[in-house]
C-alpha cells in the first residue's frame, strides 16, 4: 500500500524541503499541497468544514514554488495538488509551471484540479462563479494543447491561443 499526505504549509509550518525529506525517509508515496492564493477577510462563503476557517488558509504557500523545492531535495517523493485552482490562473503561464514542475521532478507530479468553494476568492480574480466549472474545462482543454507534442491552436469559449511553441512538456503523458 501506498501512503501520502496533504499538508497545508504555511509560512509558520516546517519548510517543504524539510518536510519532504523527512517524508521520503519515512517511505511515504507522496506530497500534496492545496492552494489558496489569498483569503478575503470580508466574506458570506461558509468554510468548507463549517466553523471559523483555520488561519493557515490565508498563510498558505504557493503550491508550485513550494512542490519545487521538494522535488529538488527528493528523488522518489511524488508531488501533487491538493488541489490547483485553475479558474484563478492564467491558463498559458499555469500550463509552463506544470510542465516545467513535472519536467524537473522526472514526471513525479499528479495534478490535482477543482473548481474552489471560496466565492469571494475567486471574484478578486475576476472569476464569475456561475461559470467557473466550464471555465476550469476551457482553460485544462487549452493546457492539453500547449502539452501535446506537435504546436495546435486552441479557440475555446473562455480563452485562447495560436498554435505554439511550447516547452518543456511534462515528462509524463
Amino acid at each position: 500500500m501506498r501512503i501520502a499526505t496533504t499538508v497545508f504549509l504555511t509560512d509558520r509550518t516546517v519548510t517543504p524541503v524539510r518536510l519532504a525529506r523527512s517524508l521520503e525517509e519515512r517511505g511515504f508515496a507522496g506530497l500534496y499541497l492545496p492552494e489558496h492564493t489569498h483569503i478575503p477577510v470580508s466574506r458570506d462563503t461558509a468554510a468548507p468544514m463549517g466553523g471559523d476557517l483555520p488561519e493557515m488558509y490565508g498563510r498558505t504557500l504557493d503550491p508550485f514554488v513550494a512542490l519545487a523545492q521538494a522535488a529538488a531535495v527528493t528523488e522518489r517523493l511524488r508531488l501533487g495538488t491538493g488541489i490547483t485552482l485553475v479558474a484563478q490562473h492564467d491558463p498559458i503561464v499555469l500550463a509552463k509551471q506544470i510542465a516545467t514542475l513535472d519536467h524537473l521532478s522526472g514526471g513525479r507530479l499528479t495534478l490535482g484540479v477543482g473548481y474552489g468553494w471560496n466565492v469571494e476568492e475567486a471574484a478578486d480574480h475576476g472569476v464569475d462563479w456561475r461559470t467557473r466549472r466550464e471555465l476550469v474545462r476551457d482553460r485544462m482543454a487549452l493546457m492539453r494543447v500547449l502539452w501535446a507534442p506537435e504546436p495546435a491552436a486552441y479557440v475555446g469559449q473562455y480563452c485562447s491561443v495560436q498554435a505554439s511553441q511550447a516547452h518543456p512538456k511534462p515528462a509524463q503523458p
